[in-house]
């Protein structure tokens, strides 16, 4: 999702702005799918000098992904040839990832070979069609946007036998590996995906819950590593097996949420896709499984969909033509007909499932799709004359009038993401009764970090709301007599989600307690994608909530002993992560996701940083509101502040058993993460101004960091992953990084 307090502050222009115009040219409908992918300025590819050869670079960053085979059909080579050119480098035979697994790590494989390939041999790469790679673009959660909105320009990648030149360097690229991982394993010894089959076992002497009544606060949350896109098409990726969801439920959640693309799960009269019935025999699967853990299943709308301009549907019906953006046109809703096909496909849905828990809605944001949903219904002949806020309500009431008429129990939860705030409060005052309203609770959240003055967005743990937009929104919503829920972020967020969560659990506890005390709000969505993995911050919830305390959840979780040194590392962590210097802009664009394993320039790239993506070298976005000095002092506090906690809990419990040692992992992780931002910073900031003593300074910190992290990962192969954007980074891109750093040092 992406935030609107970009809108006003991020450059060049805002975020929300960038959706607009970059998501238009590659939507995909099941109408039409032959669209050209995009490529937007198409600037010529970054060359990863530190390798021989771009060849090189396409083995090294695939061994332990694709198969060699595979890998040498799209370059024209031997399988044998690569084998050899690998090794020439010093790695190691790779695990072999099943198919099942590559679909899981499909845009780690995209994002890794983004400046490597021209999109024909992506494809020959993933063994997709044009119109896979499309939709993946624009559906997994705007995948396009996370690449920058282009894509560089490559040339094709032919084989050729390596050079002299290129055999030495190999060699150099062999003794640096050799002497910094002496003894490791450099694809890691835990298996990339190992973490699915182990949260899919059976869990021992769990109860399985009654479904939950109606009443009852909602705890939603999404899978850990569940596929965005399409999450219903294939059996062998289930995104919620029995024994994942029994830890679920016994974290305390009660429901879970998946995307839903209308037209991929219902009839619509601009839509015609073969599997629908495939995709609801899933669905209807999942939530009677679900059902016996006490879980509903809940669908995420974001519709109608646009379409392209020169749909046939538009010349068959031109009254439905509404807003451009691009090449494609919103179906607007202010045409009857186009309402009665919406509340049409929900009731088929719900009819189909009728254990299906309810649906949540964003209606102003994301793709475009009301004429008003990206604030442009002005330019709609009929959505002129129309308040924004009634059409947003009237998009709504379309969703639960399907529900009514399949005479169906769902829940609807209108989201209030992306409402102006100048008509939210109209928008709320004209939700029908049976919906119910959710607010990000963090928003517009006043805060102080080093000296600058800001607001939150959303996406904030390190900020412990609720703000002044939700508690408004509520008391609206509650004066017109609808339920309310708030949106949090509990186990982590994009201030850091390459570790499961992060251990700042006095953060959370406050957080719902305040929800509880001062806005009356039980019922939560638990995270967008992210957080979804079971963890104390959750059971944090559970406990507060039956009248508990951290002291009463550290003896559940660690014993008597173990109580008062647990307490004080989740306070210390907390704490130091309350320094975080938080912005929209910063934990979207700085290399927090990547950590080390976001390579060093020897030069500046001219490439902006992209939304939890590649960030580049880009300090300025990076920083956004913050002077550079105060960006890192900032992420320095943090991350001073977890080791200092982990030192302090070692001190305590020097043999700590599987769970408090999973605590202080993903706590050191994250403090790897924190003080290598920082370094990336400082060495930005010594590269532009040619002082070589700091570079090289930030140059051996990085590369410690780097050989730190891959120690950890290679442990536990979840540090590292998040559902929506897969891998950020496996263990060799670490190794790569120190390769990186030690080419750079020679260079000074």
């Amino acid at each position: 999702m992406i935030s609107l307090q970009i809108l006003s502050a991020w450059r060049p222009c805002s975020m929300f702005v960038i959706c607009l115009l970059a998501c238009a040219p590659i939507a995909v409908s099941a109408v039409e799918t032959a669209q050209p992918l995009p490529k937007g300025s198409a600037p010529i590819a970054l060359d990863a000098a530190w390798f021989p050869s771009r060849m090189h670079a396409f083995v090294w960053r695939n061994w332990s992904l694709i198969p060699l085979e595979r890998m040498a059909v799209v370059v024209g080579a031997k399988p044998q040839d690569l084998a050899e050119m690998g090794k020439s480098m010093g790695l190691q035979s790779p695990h072999n990832l099943s198919d099942a697994q590559r679909k899981r790590i499909a845009l780690t494989i995209i994002r890794r070979n983004w400046h490597l390939l021209p999109y024909e041999q992506m494809l020959q790469l993933l063994g997709w069609s044009a119109e896979e790679m499309a939709y993946t673009l624009r559906e997994d959660d705007f995948f396009y946007i996370k690449l920058g909105s282009l894509k560089p320009k490559c040339a094709p990648l032919l084989w050729a036998q390596p050079t002299t030149s290129e055999k030495a360097r190999a060699g150099e690229i062999a003794k640096v590996v050799r002497h910094y991982f002496p003894k490791a394993e450099l694809t890691g010894r835990d298996p990339l995906f190992s973490f699915v089959n182990t949260l899919n076992k059976p869990l021992k002497g769990i109860t399985p819950h009654l479904s939950g009544s109606a009443k009852q606060s909602l705890r939603l949350g999404y899978s850990y590593y569940a596929l965005y896109g399409d999450p219903l098409i294939d059996a062998s990726l289930d995104p919620y097996p029995d024994g994942y969801l029994a830890r679920l439920a016994a974290s305390g959640v009660n429901a879970v949420w998946l995307q839903a693309v209308l037209g991929r799960l219902a009839p619509l009269p601009w839509s015609d896709d073969s599997k629908i019935e495939r995709r609801l025999i899933a669905l209807r699967n999942l939530a009677a499984r679900a059902k016996c853990h006490g879980i509903k299943v809940f669908l995420y709308l974001n519709e109608p969909r646009s379409l392209p301009v020169n749909s046939p549907i538009f010349n068959l019906h031109p009254d439905w033509r509404g807003v451009q953006e691009g090449d494609f046109t919103a179906l607007c809703t202010s045409a009857p007909e186009v309402r009665s096909a919406l509340s049409g496909a929900i009731a088929s849905i719900c009819r189909a499932v009728p254990d299906l828990g309810g649906f949540f809605t964003i209606t102003g944001s994301e793709n475009l799709t009301n004429c008003w949903s990206h604030g442009q219904g002005a330019l709609c002949p009929r959505c002129k004359a129309r308040h924004p806020a009634e059409v947003i309500a009237e998009v709504n009431a379309t969703f639960h009038d399907g529900i009514v008429t399949a005479n169906g129990h769902q829940r609807l939860l209108a989201w209030d993401w992306g409402w102006d705030d100048s008509w939210a409060v109209d928008a709320i005052n004209s939700l029908p009764d049976g919906v119910e309203l959710m607010s990000v609770s963090e928003w517009s959240l006043p805060i102080e970090r080093g000296g600058v003055k800001s607001t939150v967005g959303e996406y904030s743990i390190s900020s412990i709301g609720p703000g002044p937009r939700a508690l408004s929104h509520w008391e609206a919503a509650r004066k017109h007599g609808i339920p309310v829920v708030a949106k949090i972020q509990c186990a982590n967020s994009w201030e850091l989600s390459s570790v499961p969560y992060l251990p700042v659990v006095e953060n959370v506890a406050r957080h719902f307690t305040n929800l509880r005390t001062k806005a009356g709000v039980n019922s939560l969505m638990l995270g967008w994608t992210l957080g979804g993995h079971p963890s104390p911050n959750l059971q944090a919830i559970v406990e507060i909530e039956a009248g508990g305390d951290l002291d009463s959840l550290a003896l559940r979780l660690h014993g008597k002993a173990n109580t008062p040194a647990v307490v004080a590392f989740w306070r210390d962590c907390s704490t130091a992560f309350r320094e975080f210097p938080f912005y929209g802009g910063c934990v979207y664009l700085a290399p927090l996701q990547m950590g080390p394993a976001n390579p060093l320039w020897s030069a500046r790239t001219g490439y902006p940083a992209c939304m939890v993506g590649i960030p580049y070298d880009d300090l300025d976005g990076w920083s956004q509101i913050y002077p550079a000095e105060v960006f890192v002092s900032q992420l320095e506090k943090v991350a001073t502040g977890f080791e200092a906690s982990i030192a302090r809990l070692h001190t305590a419990v020097p043999k700590p058993d599987a769970a408090l040692a999973e605590e202080i992992s993903y706590a050191d992780a994250a403090a790897i993460h924190f003080a290598s931002v920082a370094e990336q910073c400082r060495y930005v900031l010594a590269r532009n101004a040619g002082d070589k003593p700091v570079m090289r300074r930030c140059i051996d910190g990085e590369t410690e960091l780097a050989i730190r992290l891959h120690a950890l990962q290679s442990r536990d192969s979840r540090i590292g992953f998040e559902a929506s954007n897969q891998y950020f980074y496996v263990p060799l891109d670490l190794v790569e990084k120190v390769i990186n750093c030690r080419w750079l040092a020679d260079k000074l």
